[in-house]
């Protein structure tokens, strides 16, 4: 498959054929990631990419793009149908990007926002200090109740009403739970604040009605494409109508030049792919997969934040274990098990070395993974846990995901 770029760059060829291995040797269960469609990534490795098309369908500042344009028009009619949207944006590059854009077409500079405070399970664009957000808007915080580490939504009514945000953002990178996106709604609607839902790590879930939509109620929807919806890398904003043509004015000219249309085709292929009956039988096996991974978890002793999970993803908090999300994360990277180091609510470590352990189930659902070897993988985790300095452990483990990766392989034809 890469016999062109072997002969013209093998380093290059050699690390992504590495890559390639990495990912079919290991357990990939790091939240916001999965593994695309042969589909999708025939469609990213195309002549696309040569294409200037600044501007949208019909309304470019370049000539030749006449199937271009059909390309980026299907994946706006898709998106819209998968979602039931008024309108779509398939230009957005990244989360980050979406999410600033959407701010952008909501708000002037040094607004007020209220949104998920990080170490709830917030994301970096919803207001961290080290972040964008946090130097062009005024970010105050809501967080979850301290003892169940759910949201509080009276306390979040009685932050809103206080602080008068122009714009309230729901939506979280860590939180385990449904979110009730009415009831969001409902708030932001007596303060006069717009409403803003960042959907990315369920975006997957939502399409197929296993969470419910903010899309009917939000003023702007934004969600990456690449996380449940198992898409390309890349993102999706959604708006109601009245909307729709200064959101695509904040998106280009406002902040971005040329659209990668190689990348709106991969996103067109898995709206495509979105709609068919078997995504949502993909979709509800993450869900059995994730009750099934934290149920092995919680049998063995560990904890987690909420005490388990509505969604696609379980937060491990390791404080009863004495290590840090760090070391965990280190630890079972040495056996192949990937995941990632994440602050637990109130947590008392820093973002780099946090109490938590995040971990999902969307690309081993992928992989065709289920119940039955959920639990497996659960009892692997905690093994890993419990014994992080024992090298016969890692060795057994090491041999058990050899095992399981060889009976669920993935990209076979590459």
């Amino acid at each position: 498959m890469l016999n062109n770029l072997q002969k013209q760059d093998p380093q290059i060829a050699d690390l992504i054929d590495s890559e390639l291995g990495r990912q079919q040797q290991g357990l990939e269960l790091i939240a916001s990631e999965n593994f695309t469609s042969p589909a999708v990534l025939e469609a990213m490795g195309t002549v696309l990419t040569n294409k200037y098309s600044e501007g949208y369908p019909g309304k470019r500042y370049y000539g030749g793009n006449e199937f271009i344009d059909q390309i980026e028009t299907l994946a706006i009619e898709r998106a819209k149908k998968l979602f039931k949207a008024d309108h779509a944006n398939v230009q957005s590059h990244s989360g980050s990007t979406a999410n600033l854009e959407a701010y952008y077409t909501l708000l002037n500079l040094g607004d007020k926002i209220l949104a998920m405070e990080m170490s709830a399970g917030g994301h970096l664009t919803h207001g961290s200090k080290v972040n964008f957000s946090s130097k062009f808007y005024n970010f105050v915080f809501y967080s979850v109740d301290q003892q169940s580490q759910l949201l509080d939504y009276d306390e979040i009514r009685e932050t809103a009403l206080r602080e008068k945000p122009k714009l309230i953002v729901a939506g979280a990178s860590a939180y385990p739970r449904i979110i009730d996106f009415q009831k969001f709604s409902d708030i932001a609607k007596e303060v006069g604040a717009y409403f803003m839902a960042d959907i990315a790590h369920i975006a997957g879930l939502v399409a197929t009605n296993l969470h419910p939509s903010p899309v009917p109620m939000a003023d702007i929807v934004t969600t990456t494409t690449h996380k449940t919806l198992r898409g390309p890398r890349g993102a999706l904003i959604l708006c109601q109508e009245s909307w729709a043509e200064k959101l695509n004015k904040a998106v280009m000219p406002g902040l971005q030049g040329g659209p990668l249309e190689h990348i709106i085709a991969a996103k067109a292929v898995a709206f495509g792919e979105a709609m068919k009956p078997e995504f949502k039988t993909y979709q509800e096996q993450i869900l059995k997969n994730a009750k099934a991974l934290a149920e092995a978890l919680q049998n063995e002793g560990l904890k987690l934040v909420t005490d388990g999970t509505d969604n696609h993803l379980i937060l491990i908090d390791l404080s009863n274990l004495e290590i840090s999300g760090k070391e965990a994360e280190t630890a079972l990277e040495q056996v192949k098990i990937y995941t990632n180091k994440n602050l637990i609510p109130y947590d008392t470590r820093k973002p780099l070395d946090p109490s938590g352990l995040r971990i999902g189930t969307p690309a081993l659902t992928t992989r065709g993974f289920k119940e039955t070897e959920m639990k497996i993988v659960g009892q692997l985790i905690v093994k890993i846990l419990k014994n992080i300095n024992s090298e016969d452990i890692k060795k057994e483990v090491n041999n058990k995901v050899k095992e399981l990766t060889e009976k669920f392989p993935l990209y076979s034809d590459l």
